[in-house]
């Protein structure tokens, strides 16, 4: 049987920390929590389900979930944050998988359904599969300040059975909070590394494109006014992305 690490990084996440921790508690040979400076009871919560959980500073989500990774110690890591968990199909699958003798893949990708307002959709960006089960040895994580990517050798499989539950959004808010963060980020990523926004009219058409994607192709409509909500919040997102990279080319001008 092939052991399994499962690594967490935390800040400010005493509302979610024990569902998230609650999923996979079963499954886990050790959990290793990483978190930032929280100012609530997330440290707290987190030592009731292990003693290894550590307290650092922030430099970026890669880097974060290298440190958590450098901490592993079994055969196979499953990376989730602290607001998502696995359900109890999915635990079922992973345990099933590292129970066999001969594994095909190094990494494998798991379904992700967003729960929106209390509800979960189907489509849109639910219709997407996430990299967060793979192969300690050789595995690393890119030390991107935002979507960041994990880095491995060989295939990736895709577990079918199951989803990993995203509980992103707390309320409105929060929503127009995280839309305006990871904008931000990721224009100050793009521009890091030299990649050009090619004007603010392109953006808008990307933004449009982004709309289009959500909810005809990937059938967000299906949905209802939370298919509609997702693609406009993320056709925005994608229209701040290339307008804050645009501005940081013209401040550079400057």
């Amino acid at each position: 049987m092939n052991t399994l690490s499962v690594i967490v990084i935390t800040k400010n996440e005493e509302d979610r920390i024990s569902r998230c921790l609650n999923s996979i508690k079963s499954i886990a040979d050790e959990i290793i929590v990483f978190d930032s400076g929280s100012t609530d009871k997330t440290v707290e919560i987190a030592k009731q389900f292990t003693d290894k959980v550590f307290i650092t500073d922030w430099q970026g989500y890669g880097i974060q979930k290298q440190r958590a990774l450098d901490k592993a110690a079994c055969d196979w890591v499953l990376s989730i944050d602290a607001d998502e968990e696995v359900d109890s199909k999915l635990a079922q699958e992973i345990t099933r998988l590292l129970n066999q003798d001969s594994i095909k893949h190094n990494a494998y990708k798991m379904r992700w359904k967003n729960i929106i307002f209390g509800k979960p959709t189907r489509f849109g960006r639910t219709a997407r599969a996430c990299t967060r089960l793979f192969k300690r040895k050789g595995s690393r994580f890119d030390g991107a300040i935002v979507h960041e990517k994990v880095l491995f050798e060989g295939e990736t499989g895709v577990i079918k059975k199951g989803f990993l539950n995203h509980y992103s959004i707390r309320d409105f808010e929060h929503l127009l909070y995280k839309n305006r963060l990871y904008a931000v980020l990721m224009a100050e990523k793009k521009f890091a590394k030299g990649k050009k926004s090619h004007g603010v009219s392109l953006a808008a058409l990307r933004g449009l494109l982004t709309f289009v994607q959500i909810y005809v192709f990937r059938l967000g409509f299906l949905d209802g006014s939370r298919g509609l909500l997702y693609a406009v919040i993320y056709a925005q997102y994608t229209f701040n992305k290339y307008a804050g990279l645009w501005s940081l080319e013209q401040q550079s001008k400057q």
